[in-house]
C-alpha cells in the first residue's frame, strides 16, 4: 500500500450512515478495514452500529455520537488483546442496522389455498395483504439471517417470510371453519390470530412484527357466480319467481342479440315456452294452495241423441238399426217392438197413427 493510501486509512475520523435506500442493513465501506482510534461514530435515531471482528460480533452502539476508544469498545478490545491506551488504527467491519418500522410490506398467495366450505364444498381461495416489522435485536438478526452481505433490504425479508405467512394463513382458515360467505366480516380477527402466530417466528431472528393485515380473500370466478345466483334467488323470494326471472332474462338477451339468427330465435322461443309452462305450474300451485281439497267436477249429463229418421236404436248398445230389424246389427240383441217417429225419432206408443211430439202421420 502506498503512502497516500496509508494516510487515507489513517485519517478516517467519522463513521456514519445516511440512509436513503431503505435498506435494513448497510456495511460501512472502510478502506482496508482500517479505523483510526478516536474516530467519531455517529448513530442516528432508529439505527444501531455493530462492530464485527473476524466474523465475530463485538460491540454494539445505539443512537448518539461516540468516540471510539478502548474504553467504550470492551468486547473488541478483548478480542484484539489490546493494552490499555492503545491508540493506533485497527481493522474491523462496521454494520449499520435500521431499527425503523418498515411498513406496507406485501404478501400474497402464489397458488390458491384449497379449503373445505360447508356450503360450497371444496374451494380454492386466494389472499393478499400487508404487514409491518422492525429489527428488535440487531445482534440476533445479524447472527440469524444477515450473514456477511454488503446490504440487506426489506424485499429480501419478504421472500424469506412469504412461505411462512401463506402457510400460517392456510392453517388459520382451515381451523376457523368460517364459511366463505362470512369471511369478509372476520378479516380483523383472522389478521390478529395470524399476527400472534407469526410474531414468534419473527422474534426468533431478532425482528418484531408490528402489524399484520388481511386485505382480501378472493374466491374463484365460478364460486362467485354461484354466490351471485343465490343472492338473486334470495332477492326473488322463491324458486318459481327466480325461474320466471331467468326466463325473462333469456328472452330479453335473445331479443337484443339479432346476430344469433335462427339459434337465437330458437333459444327465445324455448325460453318463452318454458316460461309459459312455469306460469301454468305456478297458477296450478296457486289454485291448489287456495283450496287443497277441491271437489271433483261433476260430469254433465249427456243429452240423449235421437236416432236418425227411419232407424230404431238398440236398447242394449244404442246402435241405430233399420226400422223393422229383428236383431241389432252391432251387438245381436233382439229388437223390442218399439216404434219411433219417422220425422223426429221420438218413441211412439204401439199402433200410433200420429207422432205425439211433432204430429207427423205414422
Amino acid at each position: 500500500m502506498g503512502l497516500f493510501s496509508f494516510i487515507k486509512g489513517q485519517f478516517i475520523e467519522v463513521i456514519e450512515w445516511n440512509d436513503t435506500t431503505g435498506s435494513v442493513v448497510y456495511k460501512f465501506p472502510v478502506y482496508d478495514n482500517a479505523i483510526k482510534m478516536g474516530a467519531q461514530l455517529i448513530v442516528r435515531e432508529s439505527q444501531a452500529a455493530i462492530f464485527v471482528n473476524e466474523g465475530v460480533i463485538a460491540d454494539i452502539f445505539g443512537p448518539g455520537r461516540h468516540t471510539l476508544s478502548t474504553q467504550n469498545m470492551p468486547v473488541l478490545t478483548g478480542l484484539k488483546s489490546w493494552k490499555y491506551g492503545f491508540n493506533s488504527p485497527f481493522k474491523a467491519d462496521v454494520y449499520f442496522v435500521s431499527t425503523a418500522i418498515f411498513t406496507d410490506q406485501k404478501w400474497g398467495t402464489t397458488n390458491p389455498v384449497i379449503m373445505r366450505d360447508p356450503e360450497f364444498g371444496m374451494i380454492r381461495l386466494r389472499g393478499f395483504g400487508n404487514y409491518s416489522f422492525r429489527v428488535n435485536d440487531p445482534a440476533l438478526f445479524m447472527r440469524g439471517i444477515f450473514g456477511t452481505n454488503e446490504s440487506f433490504s426489506a424485499d429480501n425479508l419478504n421472500s424469506f417470510f412469504k412461505t411462512l405467512i401463506v402457510s400460517t394463513i392456510s392453517d388459520i382458515l382451515a381451523e376457523s371453519k368460517i364459511p366463505v360467505a362470512d369471511l369478509a366480516a372476520s378479516y380483523q380477527e383472522l389478521s390478529h390470530q395470524a399476527g400472534m402466530r407469526l410474531n414468534q417466528s419473527f422474534n426468533d431472528i431478532g425482528l418484531l412484527l408490528v402489524g399484520f393485515v388481511i386485505e382480501n380473500l378472493s374466491l374463484p370466478e365460478e364460486v362467485e357466480k354461484m354466490i351471485d345466483r343465490k343472492s338473486s334467488m334470495n332477492i326473488a323470494g322463491n324458486l318459481d319467481q327466480y325461474m320466471k326471472y331467468q326466463a325473462a332474462e333469456a328472452i330479453r338477451e335473445a331479443a337484443n342479440n339479432p346476430d344469433n339468427g335462427i339459434a337465437g330465435a330458437g333459444a327465445g322461443m324455448g325460453a318463452a315456452m318454458a316460461m309459459g309452462q312455469m306460469f301454468t305450474g305456478v297458477m296450478n300451485n296457486s289454485n291448489s294452495n287456495a283450496n287443497p281439497n277441491p271437489p271433483a267436477p261433476q260430469a254433465a249429463p249427456s243429452p240423449a241423441t235421437p236416432p236418425l229418421a227411419g232407424t230404431v236404436a238398440c236398447k242394449h248398445c244404442g246402435h241405430p238399426n233399420q226400422a223393422g230389424a229383428k236383431f241389432c246389427s252391432d251387438c245381436g240383441t233382439p229388437s223390442a217392438v218399439v216404434s219411433y217417429c219417422s220425422q223426429c225419432g221420438s218413441e211412439q206408443a204401439p199402433n200410433s197413427k200420429f207422432c205425439s211430439v211433432c204430429g207427423t202421420k205414422q
